[in-house]
């Protein structure tokens, strides 16, 4: 795993990380958060207006790798109000035509 270096990362992946955009996303693409699978645009969209607004938390980037041309693993460290406190997060992410095509975050 090596230093989080956004320089690094496809553009689409720094711009899911600095703003959560749920344009950046395909059509028809999928992000299982918190064990829950979202299923095409309108749903993550639902999925990041529900999210954002839950809690109060700061996102530290500690690390990131590449597994291939398209799959992305970065690494968070978050701190705020939500239970716990505090949790290490993993962010796979798959990559096809500038788009993000499924997003995984688990622990």
């Amino acid at each position: 795993m090596n230093d989080y270096n956004p320089d690094a990362l496809p553009p689409v992946i720094v711009g899911y990380l600095q703003h959560a955009d749920p344009e950046l996303f395909s059509d028809d693409a999928r992000v299982l958060d918190e064990g829950i699978e979202h299923h095409g645009i309108a749903a993550i969209r639902e999925w990041r207006s529900t999210t954002a607004s839950a809690y109060t938390y700061t996102t530290t980037y500690t690390g990131q790798e590449q597994v291939d041309a398209q799959r992305w693993i970065v690494r968070a460290h978050l701190e705020g109000d939500f239970p716990g406190g505090v949790v290490d997060l993993i962010y796979r992410f798959t990559v096809a035509s500038d788009r993000i095509v499924d997003l995984a975050i688990t622990p």
